[in-house]
């Protein structure tokens, strides 16, 4: 599993993180002349980077790794799984897979060297990360750069596997993510979005206790032309620090993405989400009071345990009482080790979960299209990502996405658009 085998090819499944992740193996495994290749029928060295946050997504893994085992009965192929999944089942994935060369969990990236060392197969899947390496990042190559600040979750919410896959909260040291940020505008990446899977809880188990707003802040200092994002927000983590910091820096983003998950006080507890209805409300209000053009954007769960057809309503209805601009959205998926996967007896019709889970996305339309609707006769600064179909398309800083005409245009430029026309995913508009 060493050196000899010189092209490395991943799959990647799941969350931004995930993807900041398999950035950072190919990174690492550059180190040791490897490099990355994007067809795997070409690899000696296929990975699959997991996510177990819906059974879909396990499935994809696995049905991927028996892809790779039949490839391997005519060449000689290395294959890994790493990520949430295998955090989650270790030892087990060795014996269903026997055509798996190495499992390796979330906190185990920085000791790939030693790994990939190893004779014979290999499970190594810690529960506490290890020190950071000083090894490249092989980013992408678009406009975005991910930029991991925290990982992990305290909450335990009853139906996320979060906790058990990413462990506890535990940030990274602002030094670091300062010099990272700065190695990124010198690539010449247009923006950067901080990550976590409470990216607000940012700083609370660090001695000097800095904070999103403070980072936030410090990058948007920076020389460069170039956004900041961050994402994903836990309601009741947002500062009132926060949102003057979004508000008055220059290169922050007016866009959060704050899930709720449901509509009802009742299913809110039994998830174990810690606000109601009514706080996530003045969350929101304070936000759109104090940010101009703000999006607002969220997460939903169609067919939680014991969610009755009112509660369901209730999710429904906080789409307009909040005035939410677009909307992920999910049918409960049981997880393993989650308190609501032991729900049972509690669970919702596979039919029925799928019935309200395709109203919520008519619901998700309509919004929306509600939104986009808002900026029709306006001028707004888009980034230039691509270019398709004879048109370009880029990105406001409320994360709108717009189709360009016009002339003198470059993917990497901001530009400003007047806005003609609106859909339900996308906005049309000339340049000035």
């Amino acid at each position: 599993m060493a050196s000899e085998f010189k092209k490395v090819y991943i799959e990647t499944l799941g969350c931004q993180m995930n993807k900041s992740d398999s950035e950072r193996i190919f990174g690492i495994l550059s180190h040791f002349g490897y490099e990355p290749c994007e067809d795997e029928n070409e690899a000696d060295f296929c990975i699959v980077n997991t996510c177990s946050i819906r059974q879909l997504s396990e499935e994809k893994a696995y049905s991927k790794l028996g892809v790779w085992g039949k490839m391997k009965k005519d060449k000689p192929l290395k294959i890994a799984i790493c990520g949430c999944v295998a955090q989650q089942e270790k030892e087990k994935l060795l014996k269903r897979f026997p055509y798996v060369d190495l499992v390796f969990g979330t906190q185990n990236i920085y000791e790939l060297p030693e790994l990939i060392k190893k004779d014979g197969r290999v499970c190594a899947v810690r529960e506490n990360p290890v020190k950071e390496g000083d090894y490249n990042i092989i980013r992408a190559k678009n406009l975005n750069a991910w930029l991991p600040i925290i990982e992990g979750c305290n909450n335990f919410c009853s139906y996320c596997v979060v906790p058990y896959t990413r462990g506890r909260e535990h940030s990274r040291e602002p030094e670091r993510i300062i010099d990272e940020a700065k190695s990124i505008i010198a690539q010449g990446y247009k923006e950067i979005t901080l990550l976590g899977q409470n990216v607000d809880s940012y700083g609370k188990d660090l001695e000097a206790k800095p904070t999103l707003a403070y980072l936030l802040r410090e990058i948007d200092k920076l020389d460069g032309d170039f956004r900041i994002r961050f994402t994903t927000s836990y309601p009741t983590d947002i500062t009132d620090e926060l949102i003057e910091t979004v508000k008055n820096s220059k290169k922050v983003c007016e866009c959060f993405h704050i899930p709720m998950q449901s509509g009802s006080d009742r299913v809110l507890k039994s998830m174990n989400r810690r606000y109601n209805r009514e706080k996530y409300a003045q969350i929101v209000k304070k936000i759109r009071e104090n940010i101009k053009d703000v999006t607002i954007t969220s997460d939903f769960i169609a067919g939680f345990p014991s969610e009755t057809d009112e509660e369901f309503k209730m999710t429904l209805s906080a789409f307009d009482e909040f005035e939410l601009d677009y909307s992920n959205t999910a049918a409960y998926s049981p997880r393993p080790n989650t308190p609501a996967g032991k729900m049972v007896d509690k669970f919702i019709d596979e039919d029925e979960k799928k019935k309200r889970l395709a109203i919520l996305n008519d619901k998700v339309k309509e919004m929306s299209l509600k939104s986009n609707q808002k900026y029709l006769g306006r001028s707004l600064e888009v980034l230039i990502e691509s270019f398709k179909n004879g048109k370009y398309e880029g990105r406001t800083r409320n994360n709108k996405v717009v189709h360009v005409t016009g002339e003198n245009i470059n993917i990497g430029d901001f530009i400003w658009a007047e806005i003609d026309r609106a859909s339900t995913w996308c906005l049309f508009g000339s340049k000035k």
